[in-house]
């Protein structure tokens, strides 16, 4: 298939971009850089220059395409409104061109749109009130679209896809316990994380856009949940600090901000068993806890 990508050279873009061409699959990646289209030389992808912001952009590439995966995702977090706004024109303008079509639009969203406090499923309705409801506004955009005759299908990512050169939740926790002289954790630390290795990630995205059933919601979580103590604890081990536990008041003034406290005090762990049924995912790649220990996550770092 000939593929628009938005979101390819980013964090998990590369891996997925890989993927996909290693499978035999043309892909046409949206560029808003020289640097970002350089990266995309670099993995075997033909540059699109443009942006979210241009409509114009996305609309011909999808158009000139057998199927479109959106992740790219950005903005003003002081500013969710644009934020959402931004995201569902997008999707809205990627969808248009597929129409009637039967091609695929697959989107990204996060598992933390979920209820917290119990594992959900795929089949269970995300939080309109939780952490990460303004990803519930693409993920309607883009399932709205299959009464167009569009194979649109989303994919909920774990709050952690790690893997080498992360610089995502997992960095910024391993940041402030280099910073603050501790590894800490929310209350007694049982709050789980789901987790998903990049590679394990860049597999679901290639199955998604090549058979995911139209209106399919998919979780890649190849774990679960993985308890915030055991996370601390791993960091604390290899970084030869002391642990500890704090109040979720005194974690609003550990962490980067008072929301980063809130993240790491969350409790969302989801099931992917739906997910790797429908498609036969099956996740290989290590644990977080194993790339925590002997990845490049606790090297140190340079100066």
């Amino acid at each position: 298939m000939h593929i628009f990508v938005t979101g390819g050279s980013g964090q998990t873009g590369p891996a997925v971009v890989a993927e996909l061409v290693a499978a035999g699959h043309d892909i046409i990646g949206l560029a808003r850089s020289d640097a970002a289209a350089a990266r995309l030389e670099s993995l075997g992808a033909t540059p699109h220059r443009g942006s979210l912001d241009d409509l114009d952009s996305l609309r011909r590439g999808a158009e000139a395409a057998d199927g479109v995966l959106h992740m790219a995702y950005g903005g003003d977090f002081s500013d969710l409104d644009d934020m959402m706004r931004r995201d569902r024109t997008a999707i809205e303008a990627l969808g248009r061109p597929l129409e009637h079509s039967g091609k695929p639009l697959v989107v990204t969203s996060g598992t933390l749109v979920m209820p917290a406090g119990r594992e959900t499923t795929e089949k269970d309705e995300p939080d309109a009130a939780g952490i990460a409801a303004f990803r519930i506004v693409g993920e309607r955009a883009c399932l709205d679209s299959v009464a167009r005759g569009v194979r649109a299908s989303v994919v909920r990512l774990a709050p952690t896809v790690h893997g080498p050169e992360d610089h995502g939740f997992i960095p910024m926790l391993i940041a402030t316990a280099r910073k603050t002289g501790v590894s800490a954790y929310v209350g007694d630390g049982t709050n789980r994380w789901p987790a998903v290795h990049r590679l394990d990630a860049a597999v679901l995205f290639r199955l998604a856009l090549e058979k995911a059933p139209a209106g399919s919601v998919l979780h890649g979580a190849a774990e679960s949940g993985v308890a915030m103590k055991n996370i601390a604890q791993t960091i604390a081990r290899g970084l030869d600090l002391p642990m500890v536990s704090l109040t979720p008041d005194e974690a609003a003034g550990h962490y980067v901000s008072p929301f980063m406290a809130r993240v790491y005090g969350f409790d969302a762990p989801v099931s992917s068993a739906h997910t790797q049924d429908l498609l036969g995912w099956s996740p290989t790649h290590p644990t977080l806890l194993d790339d925590l220990e002997h990845g490049d996550y606790l090297a140190t770092p340079a100066f």
